[in-house]
């Protein structure tokens, strides 16, 4: 399709899925699409499954696939050869799937500590792919779906491209919205971090919202059917708040939406993407100041912060580290990153060979 802006989705788990079939239906312009990713059949198969809606719906959209191993060379190597308008990291070193699929006392770890322990994983492949994109398509927009929340903070302090997240507070607003009959709509304004996907210990440090300006309330309330919902079915509306995203960007178009680590701030803010370009979209009084240190505090119940350079386990995640990673209990600066992470598997590879506990369920007659 000559001539349609290209966009690059690396990785082939359930959210690229999601991601490719809802931009099947989207009808808002041609894109080519290609999916790459180090499992090949699995890489061809969304293609198919994407390209056969699009065909279906009449949306100008042709898809392919591409071997590229996420964290090797070859994601350069694409990114020169076809300079993408979009690139979109679905890949990540730790799945968020493992505790159900692959238990074990590695992912009982995650669980006590908090999902802020897994940064140095979750940053891996966006980080090698941000260096991709600042050596071999400067123009491209990359889009980090990998924790955004704190992994795109720490792409920032690496002078490592970025424009936005997805999911996250995409998911909280599209929630809301759900829960008030509405669509994507300036009227909603959404601030949100990835620990939201859960209530909050604290009632008083519950996701915030306004509609029509003014403070909504019984945020808790209105967020009980996502948060009743299996987490990994709700990618199939996380794909669709990112596919809309992807459209705007690529067309121009005008969308109100609320994404994590936009331009590399930390968590998740009201945002506005117009001409291809996004803009802060905060509710009057509220500050960016206010609104990031918000979402750097409420940040902490995650078990981790980037802040001035340096990454900073909290709470739990600090008592396991200290526990297991001795080296990291004090945190450790963004450019050390890669020796953080050495550590990491290190426990990680230790602790997968150690059994699950049983669940609490399990145990119970």
């Amino acid at each position: 399709m000559s001539g349609a802006p290209h966009l690059v989705v690396l990785g082939t788990g359930s959210l690229a899925r999601s991601v490719c079939c809802s931009l099947a239906a989207t009808r808002s312009g041609p894109l080519r699409v290609t999916v790459a990713g180090r499992d090949v059949r699995a890489a061809d198969e969304i293609a198919y499954l994407a390209g056969s809606r699009a065909l279906l719906s009449g949306a100008p959209i042709d898809f392919d696939a591409a071997y590229v191993d996420p964290g090797s060379p070859a994601v350069t190597e694409l990114l020169a050869r076809t300079s993408p308008r979009l690139l979109v990291v679905c890949a990540s070193s730790q799945s968020p799937w493992e505790r159900t699929r692959h238990p074990s006392a590695w992912t009982d770890l995650i669980a006590e500590a908090g999902f802020g322990l897994t940064l140095p994983l979750q940053a891996e492949i966006p980080v090698r792919a941000a260096r991709a994109v600042a050596d071999a398509a400067p123009d491209t927009l990359l889009i980090n779906a990998c924790f955004p929340d704190a992994v795109n903070p720490l792409l920032k302090t690496l002078n490592l491209p970025v424009l936005c997240g997805i999911g996250n507070a995409g998911l909280v607003a599209a929630s809301l919205g759900h829960a008030l009959g509405l669509g994507p709509t300036p009227r909603l304004k959404v601030l949100a971090h990835h620990v939201h996907l859960h209530p909050p210990a604290d009632p008083a440090d519950e996701a915030r919202a306004w509609l029509d300006g003014a403070p909504l309330p019984d945020v808790t309330a209105l967020l009980t059917r996502q948060r009743t919902t299996d987490r990994e079915r709700l990618n199939l509306v996380t794909g669709h708040t990112a596919a809309l995203l992807i459209a705007a960007l690529a067309h121009g178009h005008t969308l109100y939406t609320s994404l994590p680590g936009p331009h590399g701030l930390p968590g998740g803010y009201p945002v506005t993407a117009r001409d291809g370009t996004l803009t802060l979209d905060l509710p009057p009084l509220l500050t960016e100041q206010e609104a990031t240190e918000w979402n750097q505090r409420v940040g902490t119940g995650d078990g981790v912060t980037v802040h001035d350079g340096r990454v900073r386990f909290t709470g739990p995640a600090q008592a396991a580290v200290t526990a297991y990673a001795p080296a990291l209990a004090e945190g450790f600066a963004a450019t050390a990153l890669d020796e953080a992470q050495t550590e990491l598997k290190t426990v990680r590879d230790r602790l997968r060979r150690r059994a699950a506990r049983p669940r609490l369920e399990e145990r119970c007659p």
